[in-house]
């Protein structure tokens, strides 16, 4: 018999809420003097977050990191553009 996988997550008002790696790519600037060859050096961060998917669509996701424990209050709170998001994975047990 296969065994189901199982993630880690939070309950909160009887809702669930499952916990992910998020990597995205986060723009990157520079204020000083540069030139033309130097221009295209600069490249975006790969980020790597990690939090609760509160809700997501096909533009926007939704996390957050804290959370109390005896009521639906959130804390830690992020919207990622979809656009900026490379990989989005759940965290096993």
């Amino acid at each position: 018999m296969k065994r189901k996988k199982r993630y880690k997550h939070a309950v909160i008002n009887k809702k669930k809420y499952y916990f992910y790696k998020i990597v995205w790519l986060d723009p990157c600037g520079d204020s000083g003097h540069a030139e033309a060859s130097e221009v295209k050096d600069l490249k975006p961060a790969t980020m790597i977050s990690q939090a609760y998917i509160f809700d997501k669509d096909r533009k926007y996701v939704w996390t957050f990191a804290s959370y109390d424990s005896e009521s639906a209050v959130f804390s830690d709170r992020n919207c990622f553009p979809r656009s900026i998001i490379k990989k989005m994975e759940k965290v096993k047990l």
